[in-house]
C-alpha cells in the first residue's frame, strides 16, 4: 500500500489546471493530413494563451509530448516555444511515454512546482499518424553511410552492388513491440480471450463510446475545450472531432471483419481507436499564482501514480496496476470517485481492465493486495464517451481526459475524478483529479 501522497508546494499551495484545450481530433489522412504534429502543437499552445488572456512571458516552463518522433524536429516542445511568440528563454523540453505521454507532461510541471522551481507551466501532448517518418532499411542505411567514405565512382558502385532491390524500399513507422514484435491490436485480441470477452461485449463498448460522445458534442459540453481548426491548405474548417459516430447504431457494429485474428478474433475497426491526428494542452499553476492573476482554476491535482508490467501476456492492463497506487496516495477508495475515465485503447482492453478492477484474485495474485480495487459503477464511467469515439492522437490523450474531467465535474457539481491509461511497453498511468 502506497503513502499518501502530498501533491503541494513548499508553501502548502495546491497544483492547479486553469485551462485546457485541444484541436479537433481527426482520422489518420483525413483533414490533418499532411500536418507535422509540430504544427498541431503549435496550433493549441497559441490558441490557448489567446483564448485564456495568459502573458507568455509568464509561462516559465512548457513541457511537450510526441510518440511518433520526427527526425527534424526532435524537441517538439522548444520548437512550440519558438514558434507562438512565447519568451525564447522559456525553459522548454519533450517527453515520451506512449499513450501516457501528456500524463507525464502534467507530471513534470506538477514536480518543477512542487520543488518551488515555477509556478506558471504548459503541459501537453500532439501525433500526426498522417506524417509519419518513413525510414530506410538497414542495409540501404548502412551503404549511404560508407558512402561517404567514397571518393571514385568504382568506390561508390562498390557500396551500391551489394543492395537487394528490396533494401532501396521505404520502411513505415513499426507498429509492433520492440522487445516483442506483437502489435497493440494482438494483445488486444490475446486479453479478450485470456478474459472471456466477446465481441457483442466489444461492440457493445464502443456503439456506448459513440452514443455518449455524439450526446455530449450535441448538447454543447465540448466546444469551450476544443478549438475549431484551419489547416492547409486553409479550404475549410474543423469544429469538431471527425471520427465520432453520430449515427451510431449497435447492429453497425457487427458488419466489420477481425483485423489481428481473422479466423477468431474479435477485434475490429469498429471496436477500436482509429490512427489520430491532433493535439492538446492544459495551463498549469500553483493554486496562489493562480489567485494572484485573477484565474479560477478548472480543478486540482490530488494523487497520480505511473505503473510498468510485463509485456508478453496482457500488456494493456496498465490502468488496473496504476490505479490502486494512486487512489492510495489520494486517500481514497474505489466508491469515493464521483467519474472515471479509462482510456478506450480498444473495448477488449477496457472491458479487461473493469474486470480486474473488480477481480479480488487479481488482487492478490498480481498486486499483492487481499482485495479487489473495487467494481466499476458504470454510471460513473466514460460518461462522455471516450478514445474509441474521439480518437486517439498518443500523446494528446492525457490531457484531454484532464481537460475533459475537469469540466464534466464542474458542470455536475464538482467532486473528484480519475483518468488513467494503459499505453505500450507495458505501462499504465492513473490520476485523480478535484473540483471545489
Amino acid at each position: 500500500m502506497s503513502a499518501k501522497q502530498s501533491v503541494t508546494t513548499r508553501n502548502g499551495d495546491r497544483i492547479a489546471i486553469v485551462a485546457g484545450l485541444r484541436t479537433p481530433f481527426a482520422k489518420m489522412a483525413t483533414y490533418f493530413h499532411g500536418v507535422p504534429a509540430v504544427d498541431l502543437g503549435k496550433l493549441v499552445v497559441n490558441e490557448m494563451i489567446t483564448r485564456n488572456n495568459l502573458d507568455p512571458n509568464l509561462v516559465e516552463q512548457l513541457v511537450y509530448g510526441q510518440v511518433v518522433q520526427m527526425p527534424e524536429a526532435p524537441n517538439i516542445a522548444r520548437e512550440i516555444v519558438l514558434g507562438t511568440g512565447m519568451n525564447v528563454h522559456t525553459d522548454a523540453y519533450s517527453v515520451s511515454r506512449a499513450c501516457a505521454t501528456s500524463f507525464q507532461a502534467t507530471v513534470n510541471i506538477a514536480e518543477s512546482m512542487m520543488a518551488g522551481n515555477i509556478a506558471v507551466g504548459i503541459a501537453g501532448g500532439a501525433d500526426s499518424t498522417s506524417v509519419s517518418p518513413i525510414g530506410v532499411s538497414k542495409p540501404l542505411a548502412r551503404a549511404l553511410t560508407d558512402l561517404q567514405k567514397t571518393k571514385t565512382l568504382g568506390q561508390k558502385w562498390n557500396v551500391f552492388k551489394k543492395l537487394r532491390f528490396k533494401d532501396l524500399l521505404p520502411v513505415p513507422p513499426a507498429v509492433a513491440e520492440y522487445s516483442t514484435g506483437l502489435s497493440m491490436g494482438q494483445t488486444a485480441e490475446q486479453m479478450a480471450k485470456t478474459h472471456n470477452i466477446s465481441r457483442q461485449e466489444q461492440d457493445e463498448l464502443a456503439h456506448r463510446s459513440h452514443t455518449l460522445a455524439a450526446k455530449s458534442w450535441n448538447e454543447g459540453h465540448l466546444a469551450n475545450e476544443v478549438m475549431t481548426a484551419y489547416a492547409e491548405p486553409y479550404k475549410g474548417a474543423l469544429e469538431k472531432d471527425n471520427n465520432v459516430r453520430f449515427d451510431s447504431t449497435l447492429a453497425g457494429y457487427a458488419k466489420p471483419r477481425p483485423v489481428f485474428d481473422k479466423k477468431h478474433g474479435t477485434v475490429t475497426a469498429a471496436n477500436a481507436t482509429p490512427l489520430t491526428d491532433g493535439a492538446s494542452a492544459i495551463v498549469m499553476m500553483t493554486e496562489s499564482r493562480a489567485k494572484e492573476l485573477g484565474y479560477t482554476p478548472l480543478g486540482y491535482i490530488r494523487s497520480y501514480a505511473f505503473a510498468a508490467i510485463d509485456v508478453w501476456e496482457d500488456m494493456l492492463m496498465g490502468p488496473s496496476y496504476a490505479t490502486p497506487i494512486a487512489l492510495d496516495r489520494a486517500g481514497m477508495s474505489l466508491s469515493d470517485l464521483t467519474l472515471i475515465e479509462m482510456h478506450e485503447a480498444f473495448a477488449a482492453q477496457t472491458l479487461a481492465n473493469i474486470k480486474m478492477f473488480a477481480s479480488d484474485k487479481f488482487a492478490q495474485e498480481k498486486l499483492g493486495r487481499s482485495k479487489a480495487t473495487g467494481e466499476i459503477d458504470m454510471d460513473k464511467f466514460n460518461q462522455m464517451g471516450s478514445s474509441i469515439a474521439y480518437g486517439h492522437p498518443f500523446a494528446a490523450t492525457g490531457t484531454r481526459m484532464i481537460t475533459q474531467m475537469l469540466n464534466d465535474l464542474n458542470r455536475k457539481g464538482g467532486g473528484t475524478g480519475l483518468v488513467t491509461a494503459c499505453a505500450a511497453g507495458g505501462l499504465g498511468a492513473a490520476m485523480i483529479v478535484e473540483t471545489e
